[in-house]
């Protein structure tokens, strides 16, 4: 009787047991929520690219202040040409917000312009934050072209360095001065 009853107890831990960010090298785990026009914007449907996942809300000052670094690597490397089998880079941005005119002011002001912000609204309740083991903000994956987590956390220097190595010009750049060198 002690088995069984110790038993149940264990299978009941490890179902509400808090789950954690996928470690590196696995599958990133599939988000659909709304963004803040009531479309559903899936995670996956960004494979191809490289994607930031961004965890963060208009009430949390690290997060604003985290932003104007997430927009600069936007910035600089949305639209870049990527070597074969990337289609470029994005930010799928998961807010942490209640207050939907909160959450769409703070995209406005800390000029978020990707087009992939989602959020359920419920605050630390948030399923996709319950998916990824979130429980501090700002929390970021890096995401590869296949759908897999390359990066946990990563500085927006590491993100540059990652996002250098991949784009087409670089190795294309190379290519020629090489060419040219040998002539």
């Amino acid at each position: 009787m002690k088995k069984i009853f110790f038993a149940t107890i264990v299978a009941l831990l490890s179902i509400t047991a808090k789950a954690q960010m996928p470690a590196i090298g696995t599958k990133a785990i599939e988000l659909n929520y709304k963004d803040p026009n009531g479309k559903d914007i899936a995670l996956s449907s960004l494979q191809g690219n490289i994607v930031l996942l961004d965890f963060w809300a208009s009430w949390c000052g690290p997060c604003r202040r985290n932003n104007p670094g997430v927009v600069a690597a936007y910035n600089k490397y949305s639209g870049k040409k990527f070597v074969k089998g990337i289609k470029g880079f994005t930010v799928y941005s998961v807010s942490l917000d209640q207050d939907a005119t909160s959450w769409k002011q703070a995209i406005k002001q800390d000029g978020l312009v990707w087009p992939n912000h989602v959020s359920d609204l419920k605050r630390w309740s948030s399923e996709a934050a319950a998916k990824y083991g979130i429980r501090s903000i700002p929390q970021t994956v890096l995401i590869d072209q296949t759908g897999y987590v390359i990066a946990i956390n990563p500085s927006h220097e590491l993100i540059e360095q990652i996002l250098e190595k991949k784009l087409a010009s670089s190795n294309t750049s190379t290519a020629k001065s090489t060419k040219k060198t040998k002539k």
